[in-house]
């Protein structure tokens, strides 16, 4: 018995230390110096309501990637046409469908093979004469395929904003769909709101256009876009407009890499780019074939620089420059390396909480729990004067490594959780409650207290377990289901109910048991 009671001692107090191993950077203020360098140093994280920051839902433009799709589709449809020898004119989209005009009848049906055997994704809508034998005809996208394509979009969009957050370096952000085009974001900690929301929502479209230096700027701005071309302004302050070929010869997708760094002249920041070995073989024939030919690099539709070509690049770099401050430089270089969002991204709500609001939750929560521990601490000790002692002392414990566990696995606390932690509160001391009730039940039919607490403990185990595994249950599903609120307040209402189990039935059982033992005790107080 004696050899048995060590071991479990040993045991339960290795536990205990642990938990307040994990809880000591969030109980100091200033950790020693080998703590921070060789052991665990982080705090309890606090979640939004408790840390101030922000609260996002964003609306994912689903519509737009289709239209971008459709876009794609046309042009490859107009060289497709052309290889194929088949007459057309004015393949243009408009809104969800692509029209063109068939100057010969009988390429109706070739146009119907070329559908079906490359453009699978691809349906003939309708046709109508036009006069002069011509034929209009309306092609669109599946019905499947739209529909996979916006969940794609919303998807790609939630991966992407994820990458960049976390490169950011917000810790413990909430990012979740929401519907079939929303996403729900939390940002503890965040301060600088326009910062967070230009990295989130910048699209971040990377291409590569060669200027069009065969037809007049001039004429362009007055009206006369010559076809396969498009006006682009510049980022710089002096207004620069561009004139481009509206083909793209490269995109953000053969990145392979992007970082900050400073220039050799004037010392300002630039954004270096690494292709990867696709893109670097793309960049060197795309410079070798346009020397003495500018090369515009066009983010989100603005011209960024367009430098001559002056020999052709191998090595797969290329530099962004323009009139960056440090932070600028390195959010852009953020964007790219998370690559660009399939489609914009529109702010529908948005929320800051400021960190004194935090603060006042904070001490609003302290103080419910401080209260109600204390009331409990005096009822039990009152009421069942050294078992209830026993049991106020399982309660400290059950805080500690409550606390404890969630610094460990990184949990994050917050304003309903603090409302869990105080539920907890009840359900441990409800089943101290219990046993210290059994073991009465014991003791006034003339057991002895040895066999009253062995009696005590047996005939509440079942109840204890049972009403805690049902709660188990239930706060496994609010964590796995629940979002934001209900998912803080599960956090704690799982970790709470494995740790209160433990403190209650086997930490007081431990106790009971050392003074049973040790001072033969013929009457307990209970």
């Amino acid at each position: 018995m004696l050899n048995s009671l060590r071991l479990r001692a040993i045991f339960y107090a290795l536990i205990c230390i642990i938990a307040l191993f994990f809880l000591t950077p969030t109980l100091v203020k200033e950790l020693p110096d080998f703590w921070k360098q060789k052991l665990p140093s982080d705090k309890i994280r606090l979640g939004l309501d408790l840390q101030g920051g922000m609260h996002l839902v964003l609306e994912v433009d689903t519509e737009k990637a289709i239209e971008s799709m459709l876009e794609r589709f046309s042009g490859n449809l107009r060289d497709t046409l052309m290889a194929q020898k088949i007459r057309f004119r004015n393949v243009e989209r408009t809104g969800q469908t692509v029209s063109l005009e068939l100057t010969n009848p009988a390429d109706r049906v070739e146009l119907g093979k070329i559908i079906h055997d490359i453009y699978q994704d691809y349906v003939i809508i309708s046709s109508s004469p036009i006069g002069d034998g011509r034929e209009r005809v309306f092609l669109g996208l599946k019905k499947s395929r739209v529909d996979e394509i916006k969940k794609m979009t919303v998807e790609q969009s939630l991966e992407t904003i994820r990458n960049r957050i976390d490169q950011f370096g917000i810790t413990e952000p909430e990012i979740i769909p929401q519907g079939d085009d929303r996403i729900l974001i939390q940002l503890p900690g965040v301060t600088d709101a326009n910062r967070a929301k230009s990295l989130i929502g910048k699209t971040a479209l990377l291409e590569f256009k060669l200027v069009d230096d065969k037809n007049s700027l001039d004429e362009a701005l007055r009206g006369n876009i010559p076809a396969g071309s498009v006006i682009a302004h510049g980022a710089a302050r002096r207004g620069e407009v561009y004139l481009l070929k509206e083909k793209a010869l490269l995109s953000g997708d053969a990145l392979e890499s992007a970082r900050v760094e400073i220039g050799d002249r004037f010392g300002a920041p630039h954004v270096s780019m690494r292709f990867n070995s696709q893109g670097a073989r793309d960049f060197e024939r795309i410079t070798g074939e346009n020397v003495k030919k500018q090369l515009a690099i066009v983010l989100d539709g603005i011209v960024y620089s367009a430098p001559v070509i002056r020999d052709r690049i191998a090595g797969g770099q290329a530099i962004i420059e323009g009139s960056f401050t440090m932070e600028q430089a390195r959010d852009l270089a953020i964007v790219l390396r998370a690559g660009a969002l399939p489609a914009p991204v529109n702010i529908l709500e948005e929320r800051t909480v400021g960190p004194s609001l935090g603060q006042d939750s904070i001490r609003s929560g302290i103080w419910s729990c401080l209260a109600s521990g204390l009331l409990i601490i005096l009822f039990m000790a009152f009421y069942y004067r050294l078992s209830g002692m026993i049991a106020n002392l399982a309660l400290v414990l059950n805080i500690v490594m409550l606390l404890g566990f969630m610094a460990m696995i990184k949990a994050t606390l917050t304003l309903p959780g603090i409302a869990g932690i105080i539920l907890i509160i009840g359900i441990a001391v409800d089943a101290n409650v219990l046993i210290c009730e059994r073991i009465r039940e014991e003791m006034r039919i003339g057991k002895t207290p040895r066999a009253a607490v062995e009696a005590g403990y047996a005939k509440a185990f079942l109840t204890i377990f049972d009403t805690n595994i049902t709660s188990f249950i239930v706060a496994l599903f609010l964590f796995g289901f629940g979002a934001g609120p209900v998912k803080g307040f599960a956090v704690t209402l799982t970790i709470g109910i494995i740790t209160s189990m433990f403190t209650s039935v086997y930490i007081t059982r431990l106790v009971y048991d050392y003074i049973l033992w040790n001072f033969k005790v013929e009457k307990l107080s209970i």
